[in-house]
């Protein structure tokens, strides 16, 4: 549990709305992390999916990696599924690799939102304030 603590605080040191904009080669170091999360996710979860179709549905490591890869792109299976237990499982991981999907794309988006949000939210403190705003008559 704490080594998911500490990665979940590596990646998510942003800075703070007071703070300048990072330098470029920090957030090309924090889209790094925050992309090498998302492709260690979708590892995983194309290795449960590998997993159930060749243990679950008999196929062979090849096709079970091909039908699992077409999930989880979004694809759909490829070939008929032998026994109800192997719908089944194609079913919940169907689901899963649904919400994979956003959970990965979110992942990789959230570095980008915050640098665009952050920019937005910066003081303009080189432009002085005009106080002088009244209308001419």
């Amino acid at each position: 549990m704490c080594a998911v603590l500490g990665i979940m605080h590596l990646m998510l040191n942003f800075e703070s709305r007071e703070s300048p904009l990072a330098p470029n080669h920090v957030f090309a170091w924090r889209f790094l992390k925050f992309l090498l999360g998302a492709l260690a996710l979708g590892g995983f979860a194309l290795g449960i999916g590998v997993l159930g179709y060749h243990y679950i549905a008999a196929f062979s490591w090849v096709d079970s990696l091909l039908n699992a890869s077409m999930i989880l792109g979004g694809m759909g299976p490829m070939g008929e599924l032998p026994c109800d237990e192997a719908k089944i499982f194609a079913s919940a991981y169907a689901l899963f690799s649904g919400l994979i999907f956003i959970t990965v794309t979110g992942i990789v988006l959230t570095p980008l939102a915050h640098r665009v949000l952050h920019h937005f939210h910066l003081d303009d403190d080189d432009e002085p304030e005009n106080n002088n705003d009244k209308p001419s008559s």
